[in-house]
């Protein structure tokens, strides 16, 4: 056998390079792309399946129970492979959204002065934008290496695709690039309307407070602690055949509580960022802490 076909991750590797879709790996390349996590497509994939058969054989070793070992496998492969991307996204986007007017106006303030876009972005670099500047750094950095400054906005413009705010400021500026347009004066502009929009998201999600709390005490704690008490008094009241069929019984009460929580988690993500993909977090947490509460309930003493 050849040297290089020797071991589990070539093999895995192969594997999914015939299983998986092209166009979908793409995909999945610039979603982790995004986040900044420094693999490919596959070999993140990889990484993610040996984490999650690691969790899930230390956790059949502590607990012998095959149920839980395959629901450990499937959370941390989830829990790697999109939730753990999908977060350093959603917090980069968050981080880069809230400095990017600040970083439009210092742009123009060093147009005004007299500077051309180009030595404009590479003095953006030195300012404190936390990981806006890293965007900015790649672009001056790419532009160095030949690219031309317009490609390389629209490359951070696609890298960012996930923040419509991001994406659509970028295309103004590129456009407007192209043009020839007076670039101060569409920053200022691009700016101002960047602050107002993101003055009415924090409105928006100040405003839809106590319905999140609502969503997330019914679904991820009342809800599944009644259901699991119900299991419980079930598992406690029948007797003679019929107790064979509660472990089938529970779950059943414990599936409609993670779909019941990641249904509710999707309307939190509408409710306040007007989008079901916001709410995917959302629905991770209160699946998770519905099963952990419902599975807690079975160590309630309810003798009386």
């Amino acid at each position: 056998m050849p040297k290089e076909s020797r071991g589990i991750a070539p093999l895995l590797t192969k594997a999914l390079e015939r299983i998986l879709p092209p166009k979908w790996v793409k995909r999945y390349e610039l979603f982790i792309y995004s986040a900044g996590i420094e693999f490919l497509a596959i070999e993140y994939l990889i990484i993610s399946m040996l984490l999650s058969i690691i969790f899930a054989a230390a956790v059949f070793i502590v607990v012998p129970n095959l149920r839980y070992s395959l629901l450990t496998l499937v959370a941390v492969f989830i829990g790697m492979a999109f939730a753990y991307p999908y977060w350093r996204i959603s917090k980069r986007i968050e981080e880069m959204e809230k400095h990017l007017p600040d970083a439009f106006f210092y742009l123009a303030s060093s147009l005004r002065a007299g500077i051309s876009f180009s030595e404009a972005l590479e003095d953006l670099t030195t300012a404190k934008f936390g990981a806006l500047t890293e965007e900015f750094k790649r672009v001056v950095s790419e532009v160095k290496k030949g690219r031309s400054t317009v490609e390389a906005l629209r490359v951070m413009a696609v890298r960012n695709r996930k923040s419509p705010i991001i994406y659509r400021s970028l295309m103004i500026i590129i456009e407007a690039l192209e043009r020839g347009a007076p670039m101060s004066d569409v920053l200022v502009y691009v700016a101002n309307d960047v602050r107002e929009i993101l003055r009415i998201k924090q409105e928006r999600k100040a405003s839809t407070g106590m319905q999140m709390m609502f969503f997330i005490i019914t679904s991820g704690f009342v809800g599944p602690a009644i259901i699991g008490i119900v299991g419980k008094l079930m598992s406690l009241m029948i007797q003679g055949p019929a107790v064979a069929q509660i472990p089938t019984v529970l779950n059943i009460l414990l599936g409609f509580v993670i779909i019941q929580a990641a249904v509710s988690g999707l309307g939190i993500g509408v409710i306040r960022e007007g989008k079901f993909s916001a709410g995917i977090k959302y629905s991770i947490l209160l699946a998770m802490m519905g099963a952990l509460v419902f599975q807690g309930m079975k160590y309630v003493n309810l003798s009386f």
